[in-house]
Formats: C-alpha cells, structure tokens, sequence
C-alpha cells in the first residue's frame, strides 16, 4: 500500500512532457546523491531550495528542501539567458533582421529624445546588449556606476534611462590602449537586457512575456511562469522571473539539445551555438556567450544560466547533463561559491561518460 502511494504521489508532481528516468540507469550513483543530498538538509548548503539533474534527456533525480516541484523559484538574473532565447527566436522568425541592428534605429521614438547622443550611441547594435558589452556607462557590479540597477529601478521608464546614459570610458597606459579578449570589454548592464525586452516587443508586435508564453515555454509545456515588471507595465526581462524547478531544468535541455524539446524545433541550433560560445571575457575562468555564462566545473566545460542568489542552470555538453541549483542567499557573500561547490559535488555522482 505504501509503495502504491509513493507510486502516485510521484506521478502527481511528474511533468506529462518532462521524460523522466532512473537516476542509477542513467550513470548516476544514487547513494552519492543522497549523501550530497543530506548535507544539504543538514545545513552545510544553507538557502538551497531545490536540485534537479537531467541525463541524456530524462529528468533522473530531484530533491526539494524548500516548497515543492511546482514551487516558482525567483532566480533573478537567470532570466537573461530566457532573453536571449527570445531574441533568437525573433531573428529566426525574421521579425529582427540579426545581432547588428542596431538598438536606436530599432526604437526611433526614444532615439530622437535620446540623453548624451554620439557616433558609438548610435552605432550600439543588438550583440553589443546581448553580450554585455554596449558603449554604455552601465556596470552593476560598480556601485558609482550612472547605469547601475538600482539607479535604474528609481525612475519610471527603465529603457529610456539606459538610452539617456553617457558612453563609459577606459583609461589606458601608453597611447595604444590593450584590446580586449574577443574584442569586447564586459560590463554587466541589468538594463541593456531590459532594452532587449522592449525590441522582442516592438519586433514581435506583442508585450515580450506574452511572446515568451507563445513561441518559448508552451512548446516547452511551460504553463506557470511570474514576471515582474517595470513601473509602465514592461516585463522585467532582465531578471526576476520565477519558474518551477522542472521547468528552469527544461530550458537548459533545450539548449543542450541545441534548440530541440521533444523532438520539434524551438530555438534555432545555429543561434543556440552562438549563444553558447565565448564573445567577450569576464575574468581569466569565465567568459560570456549571447546572455550565457560560460566556464568549466569540475573540469568539464559548461554553459549556464545564473542570478543573484547563487542560482544555477548548467548544461555540460561532455556528460549530457543539465543540473539546476536554486537558492535564496542573496546578495550574501560567497553566494555563488556556494552554490558552484554543491554542483561540484552533484557532478561526482556521475560514474558512466
């Protein structure tokens, strides 16, 4: 009778259109999930709400410490790499001409009363919002910066207060200044995504979370996603969306299977593979894709999705894995560390290629 009950009791949470399978056919050893598993319950992983893995497609093993698999989890800026999938899919659908064009001629209404107009201004293309890497002085990472997020969310129109800002500057040693990796100097702009939102729905003809619903999560069976939004109604396409575990598990699947979820084309594989390499470099570990971070765990390369929090979506090609971490430590330090070692530890019950 118990084990009827467990038996339903699973089948109840299970996602129709999430294939699952068995953790230990799948090359995973469950007695180490477990043991990683109960650190987390005794402590040494405080805020971690939620894990899954998938392998080889299947969802294999989930363990929740905090809510349940139907439990939206706020996982901030994780919702950038959502963007991006939204922005490729307008390319793919020919509503956006490509990465090049450019973000003032996109919006020519807010051009024309534009702050601190330049050359570069005008110039700054969809790759430079996609990549972090706009002439804008936007850094949150600096808390002086005039772009920083917190200033942003101060004012009532976000997109018009990242267009207004003065283009940043760099000083150098010598008269040739140095060239940066990938030939783009990073700087993490919340708002350069925000923009990103508004063209999805200038390009799109509809609000950008209602594009998302249409063309990004019903095909993935997404049908519970909250966003936020901005003071004059926008989606907050830069971060704070919540998804359930499952679902956060699903997006890293389709980038993993380059674009594919059951079998039908959501994401097209050429933007999936521009998405997941190197455009610009963040420290000597990371670099950064079209809105995904990239870097190696456990010395396997890996392309992911993350948010304040220490939030993590991560797809590792080498194992055809895709785990998910949410956790609520925000703004605390050592957030990600934290989180990173935990995924570290995950990869370890992986005993098969």
């Amino acid at each position: 009778m118990t084990s009827l009950l467990v038996a339903l009791l699973v089948t109840a949470v299970s996602d129709p259109v999430w294939p699952r399978g068995d953790a230990a056919e799948a090359g995973l050893a469950p007695a180490r999930l477990q043991e990683v598993t109960a650190a987390v319950r005794a402590g040494a992983y405080p805020k971690v709400g939620s894990v899954a893995i998938a392998r080889h497609g299947r969802l294999v093993f989930e363990a929740y410490f905090d809510g349940d698999a139907h439990t939206l989890r706020d996982t901030r800026s994780a919702t950038k790499s959502i963007t991006g999938a939204l922005v490729g899919i307008a390319i793919g659908e020919r509503a956006l001409s490509g990465v090049d064009a450019r973000v003032l001629a996109l919006l020519p209404d807010r051009a024309q009363r534009a702050q601190n107009p330049s050359p570069a201004k005008a110039r700054m293309t969809v790759e430079d919002l996609l990549t972090m890497s706009s002439p804008l002085e936007c850094d949150d990472w600096n808390d002086a910066s005039r772009g920083n997020e917190e200033r942003m969310y101060l004012i009532e129109d976000w997109t018009q207060f990242i267009l207004d800002l003065p283009l940043r500057g760099r000083m150098h040693l010598g008269r040739a200044p140095e060239q940066p990796p990938h030939g783009r100097w990073f700087s993490y702009c919340t708002g350069g995504a925000f923009v990103l939102g508004e063209i999805v729905s200038r390009v799109a003809g509809m609000p950008a979370d209602l594009y998302a619903q249409k063309k990004l999560f019903t095909p993935l069976g997404i049908t519970d996603a909250e966003w936020v939004y901005s003071p004059t109604g926008a989606p907050q396409t830069g971060g704070g969306l919540r998804l359930s575990t499952p679902d956060l598990l699903k997006v890293g699947q389709l980038y993993l299977g380059g674009g594919i979820w059951n079998g039908t084309r959501v994401v097209g594989e050429t933007w999936v593979r521009a998405s997941t390499q190197p455009h610009a470099r963040i420290d000597e570990r990371t670099e950064y894709g079209y809105l995904w971070w990239l870097k190696s765990f456990a010395e396997r390369p890996a392309f992911f999705m993350t948010g304040n929090g220490g939030n993590k979506v991560v797809a590792i090609p080498s194992l055809d894995v895709v785990v998910v971490i949410t956790s609520t430590n925000y703004n605390t330090r050592g957030m990600h560390e934290l989180t990173e070692k935990l995924l570290v530890e995950l990869l370890g019950a992986v005993t098969k290629e």
